[in-house]
C-alpha cells in the first residue's frame, strides 16, 4: 500500500511535468530539426536531402530552388523555437508537407527497396514527415489557447 501510494505520488509528479514542459519541448525540438535540415540545404553537397530534392523537382531550376525550400525550413524551424506567429509558422509547414511526399509518388525506386515495408534511408527519411505533421496537429491544438493536463476529467 505504501510503495503503491509513493508510486503515485512519482507518477502524478512526472506527468504533471510532462503536461507542463511537453509542447515547449515538442516545438523548440520540431523548430530545430526544420532549422537545421533547411540550413543544410544553403551549402551544395552537405545535405544528404539534396539530390532526392534535385531529382524529385527537376521540374525546377534545382539551383534556385533548393535556396528558396532552405529558407522556406529555416523560417518555420525560426517560428517554432521562437513560439511567434505560430499559425503562419504551421501553415508554411502543413503547405511544404506534401512536396516531401512527391519521392513516394515520383521515385518510388529511390524509397522503397520492396513495397510496401522495405524503406531505403530516403524513404525513411520520407515517412518520418508522418511525426512531423502530428507534432504539428498537436501544436496547432494550441494556437487557441488549448493545453495539455495530466489530469483526467
Amino acid at each position: 500500500m505504501i510503495l503503491q501510494k509513493r508510486f503515485n505520488e512519482v507518477d502524478i509528479a512526472i506527468t504533471g511535468w510532462m503536461a507542463r514542459n511537453g509542447l515547449p519541448i515538442l516545438r523548440i525540438g520540431l523548430g530545430v530539426v526544420f532549422l537545421w535540415f533547411g540550413a543544410l540545404k544553403f551549402f551544395p553537397g552537405v545535405s544528404p536531402a539534396e539530390n532526392l530534392v534535385r531529382n524529385t523537382v527537376y521540374f525546377f531550376n534545382p539551383d534556385l530552388f533548393i535556396p528558396i525550400l532552405a529558407t522556406w525550413e529555416v523560417l518555420i524551424g525560426i517560428g517554432l523555437i521562437a513560439g511567434k506567429y505560430m499559425r503562419a509558422t504551421l501553415l508554411l509547414l502543413f503547405l511544404q508537407m506534401p512536396g516531401t511526399a512527391l519521392p513516394i509518388i515520383l521515385l518510388p525506386e529511390v524509397v522503397w527497396t520492396a513495397f510496401p515495408h522495405a524503406l531505403t534511408l530516403e524513404g525513411q527519411y520520407i515517412i518520418k514527415n508522418l511525426v512531423l505533421i502530428g507534432s504539428a496537429i498537436v501544436l496547432g491544438a494550441t494556437v487557441r489557447g488549448g493545453r495539455l493536463t495530466s489530469e483526467s476529467h
